[in-house]
């Protein structure tokens, strides 16, 4: 009959079915991971690289809402008067800092990382603000 070693024993067919996954299984799961990692990770920079541009032309944009708010303000003669005597590129930001929104204190805290603005010499003129990325090329927006 069956004794007590054959009842906690399980039998050949049953064994197949306790263990785990083959080792061929294994490696094809990790292939096809590997394979969709290859795909994604490139998208994934692109779509960041391309996520930080688009920020940096909106906050472009932003300064240069901030120029026509700040003349609009002040009025022309005062807004060339006050933008003149900013000299430097902090000075004419502060000029603007209060006609942005939740904007950094400082204007290369206020672009991406790489991106720079250059603001015009004249106000008046109502010129966009130059834009460049991290290469140093010119951003048309």
């Amino acid at each position: 009959m069956n004794s007590p070693e054959n009842l906690t024993r399980p039998t050949r067919k049953a064994r197949r079915f306790l263990g785990g996954f083959s080792l061929v299984e294994m490696m094809a799961c990790v292939s096809i991971i590997g394979i969709i990692a290859f795909l994604a990770i490139p998208s994934v920079s692109r779509m960041r690289s391309d996520s930080e541009r688009n920020l940096a032309i909106a906050r472009a944009e932003s300064l240069n809402l901030a120029q026509a708010s700040f003349i609009q303000v002040r009025g022309r003669t005062q807004a060339a008067a006050d933008w003149t005597a900013a000299s430097s590129a902090t000075a004419k930001y502060n000029l603007l800092l209060p006609y942005l929104s939740y904007a950094e204190s400082t204007v290369t805290a206020f672009m991406p990382a790489g991106y720079s603005v250059t603001f015009p010499t004249s106000i008046l003129a109502m010129t966009k603000v130059s834009l460049r990325d991290p290469s140093n090329s010119v951003i048309l927006y």
